[in-house]
């Protein structure tokens, strides 16, 4: 709902059915460029997030509890990065830049579902790295595929349960008769801003869930890694250290980055203030980590490299099976 100002300073209240997506400023050139960027960030994040899900599914030495949190990671990232980039790209090439309001609310609630599963989804990855250095005996049986596929569901579970209460919060607002959300998406801390009524209880639940989200994933992250440490710095093969220590950092690289920007973004009393500083740390966490998170996994992992290999080497044998016909047709005539 919309807030109408009468003549006599009276206020009534009205349907809003549309919203504004502000974005970036800047005339014509500046959109192109913003939407060169956006694209390239949307299909390196597209190419690379469907090549581990790809290679994993296909290659059998990757079928491993890590692997398969690995392959789920890519297609949370793949979901989440679809959710908010081509909607994105439309608006830079649109005067108006309108959403409705059911696609704004339908927006936010798939955007919070991603990324609050994405959150529990790498602290679930730090317990699986925990279990498989700290208690190798009993990874197999701990970490089967039946407990792996309830972590999975139960990080979508909640990651669900938080986008319901969000977006039921937030959109059952009454919103005054501007209808521009400064941002290039549909966000909390932007939505709340053009609410006619007190958006206290609002911000108590933002910073409240999230804040309890983000501290809670890091303390097990934290913790995990600190066993973790522990049990390296008490082996005694350097090779066996090397290889621990190069899965374990992608891991971390790819949480630091994570956590770090919702953490700017959403667990600190100034984040409903700053919507041009959000709006440049949306695009991190909203393109630039799902297209970094194939890189880091891939380029740091010697499995996942050798993966590709044996399927770049599976391709080009299928490809000259195919062609023996031909040559042999060739060379009879």
């Amino acid at each position: 709902m919309a807030t109408a100002v009468h003549r006599n300073g009276s206020l009534s209240a009205v349907s809003l059915r549309v919203f504004v997506l502000v974005g970036f400023g800047g005339g014509a050139l500046t959109q192109a460029l913003l939407f060169t960027v956006f694209l390239v960030l949307y299909v390196v994040t597209v190419l690379g997030n469907l090549t581990m899900i790809v290679v994993i599914t296909l290659d059998a030495r990757l079928h491993s509890p890590m692997y398969f949190f690995l392959k789920n990671l890519s297609f949370v990232d793949l979901c989440y990065s679809s959710a908010i980039a081509p909607n994105a790209l439309a608006n830079f090439l649109s005067t108006s830049k309108v959403i409705s309001f059911e696609a704004c609310a339908t927006q936010f609630f798939f955007f919070s579902l991603l990324a609050t599963t994405e959150t529990f989804l790498l602290a679930v990855m730090a317990y699986d790295r925990f279990m498989a250095i700290c208690s190798p005996l009993r990874y197999p049986v701990t970490m089967c595929p039946t407990t792996c596929t309830r972590l999975v569901l139960g990080t979508f579970c909640v990651g669900c349960l938080n986008s319901i209460v969000q977006t039921s919060l937030t959109f059952q607002l009454p919103f005054c008769s501007s209808n521009r959300i400064d941002h290039f998406y549909c966000d909390v801390p932007p939505l709340l801003q053009l609410a006619c009524a007190s958006t206290a209880l609002n911000e108590l639940f933002l910073f409240g869930l999230c804040g309890f989200i983000i501290v809670s994933t890091t303390l097990a992250v934290l913790v995990s890694y600190g066993y973790i440490t522990v049990t390296i710095l008490r082996m005694h093969s350097g090779s066996g250290r090397h290889k621990v220590f190069s899965t374990c950092g992608s891991h971390l690289t790819a949480v630091s980055l994570f956590y770090g920007t919702l953490f700017v973004m959403y667990a600190q009393p100034g984040a409903l203030t700053s919507m041009e500083q959000g709006k440049v740390v949306s695009i991190f966490y909203t393109l630039v980590i799902p297209m970094l998170n194939p890189l880091i996994y891939s380029l740091r992992n010697k499995d996942v490299k050798d993966a590709l290999q044996r399927l770049g080497q599976r391709h080009s044998l299928v490809k000259a099976v195919r062609g023996c016909p031909e040559a042999r047709g060739n060379a009879s005539v």
